[in-house]
């Protein structure tokens, strides 16, 4: 088995980031990149910088991480996305594993900058990821929105983080929150849960809040801590608003149709010309 390993980036309208992100992977031996329906130039970016581009897209994460699985050609795999970075430490790390060949899994600590700030209070401390594999060892990814791997072997934690520049701004934020909440509140709906209520909604964003700014201590990460639980807050909240929405009977879009039919009626019954002078 050779220790030749490909880095695998999945990324939807990342081109503002991905230059820099491809530049600490330069190390691998190939560069995939998964598009997922771009409407900027990350594809272009990606070709410019010799990588590899893939056009796919799903609503199921775990579904595009097995698809760039089922084109890598090396022995080893690496994932990364768009907005994180690997230090030289991490990348010497990585590398002598994969040659001595002693593990054929590897996982890693990240370390979280949000809104400009290292996040190491809640709940952001205890952030790890498995992004290394064997081919041969990975057998695949499971999980719609937080995907895990289905993997053989052992798993080894590597020393070195990984550098995770996110929520660079609210609206970046936003942006993410309309992508990932419709697929929770989705599930959460197909759960059968019982019926969501206004305090449901309020209980679910309070608590939210509370474990991570107070319980798992945000709060020491300063106001860009209490403005992230915050956020996760408003998350939860929309995500439940979603599932309220979603068990109303009948349905929002019959409701709508009703309006319609009901509008569509007074116009059959008056005629408007009748009332031009």
């Amino acid at each position: 088995m050779n220790s030749k390993i490909t880095a695998i980036i999945i990324a939807k309208d990342e081109a503002d980031v991905l230059a820099n992100c491809i530049k600490t992977i330069a190390w691998a031996d190939q560069i995939l990149v998964i598009d997922c329906n771009s409407t900027d130039k990350t594809g272009e970016v990606a070709e410019n910088l010799g990588a590899k581009v893939i056009h796919f897209s799903h609503s199921s994460f775990a579904r595009i991480r097995n698809e760039a699985l089922g084109n890598v050609e090396t022995d080893w795999l690496f994932y990364i996305d768009a907005d994180e970075r690997v230090t030289p430490i991490l990348a010497k790390e990585i590398l002598v594993h994969v040659e001595t060949q002693d593990a054929p899994v590897m996982s890693m600590k990240r370390k979280n900058i949000c809104y400009g700030s290292e996040f190491k209070h809640g709940g952001w401390e205890q952030d790890e990821v498995i992004r290394v594999f064997r081919k041969d060892a990975l057998k695949k990814w499971t999980g719609k929105i937080h995907e895990s791997p289905i993997y053989e072997g052992k798993k080894l934690l590597l020393h070195s983080p990984l550098i995770h520049l996110t929520h660079r701004d609210t609206i970046q934020g936003l942006k993410k929150t309309i992508d990932w909440t419709p697929i929770e509140a989705e599930l959460l709906y197909k759960s059968n849960i019982p019926q969501v209520k206004f305090l449901t909604i309020l209980r679910k964003g309070f608590m939210e809040f509370f474990r991570r700014g107070l319980v798992k201590k945000g709060y020491k990460d300063g106001m860009p801590g209490l403005v992230e639980a915050l956020i996760q807050g408003i998350n939860r909240m929309l995500v439940y608003i979603q599932v309220w929405e979603q068990q109303q009977s009948p349905s929002l879009p019959d409701q709508y149709r009703k309006q319609e039919i009901k509008i569509a009626k007074m116009w059959d019954q008056e005629d408007i010309k009748d009332f031009k002078p």
